[in-house]
């Protein structure tokens, strides 16, 4: 047994990207995530104004959850962050393939020793290789840690993906 984190799934390894994961786990969290998302809808919040997004293992989470949710989003996003069952997750995704036209954001510091860099990377390139429109953006010398920069340009993200209604329509931040 690996590093035991609850709040998600087990991390079983860190040694290299999905070598073995604790797909149970994996699912759980998704099912969660998904009852989460489909309560919001149910209490009337648009799902395109709904953005699912983590940092870490959360950030793996978010990636997983997002493209395999049911639902339409706003917008996902991971930091830090890798593809979770990397062998299965394709066969996950709704035969409609509601999230496909939804751009995902990832930042990842390029000197990250918990969550490389290279898983970052290649996550990005299998999930546009499989059709989505990821945009990846490197943070120079950034461990394992959020960035000035960073945060400043998931909140663009976030504002080019969920304007603001009503009377805050044409604020900034």
């Amino acid at each position: 047994m690996g590093m035991r984190m609850p709040g998600w799934y087990d991390i079983v390894s860190f040694d290299e990207i999905n070598r073995r994961e604790d797909e149970a786990g994996i699912l759980r969290s998704r099912d969660t995530i998904h009852g989460l998302i489909s309560a919001e809808i149910a209490k009337g919040i648009p799902s395109d104004r709904i953005i699912l997004g983590g940092f870490s293992q959360g950030g793996a989470m978010a990636l997983f959850s997002g493209v395999t949710c049911p639902q339409k989003l706003g917008g996902i996003f991971g930091l830090s962050s890798y593809l979770l069952l990397q062998g299965k997750i394709r066969d996950m995704v709704p035969a409609e393939n509601p999230n496909k036209e939804t751009p995902i954001f990832m930042g990842h510091g390029d000197a990250d020793p918990v969550v490389r860099y290279d898983w970052g990377k290649r996550t990005a390139e299998k999930l546009k290789e499989w059709g989505w429109n990821v945009d990846l953006k490197t943070y120079p010398n950034l461990p394992h840690s959020a960035d000035p920069k960073e945060i400043d340009d998931l909140e663009a993200y976030i504002t080019s993906r969920v304007p603001p209604l009503g009377d805050k329509a044409g604020e900034t931040l």
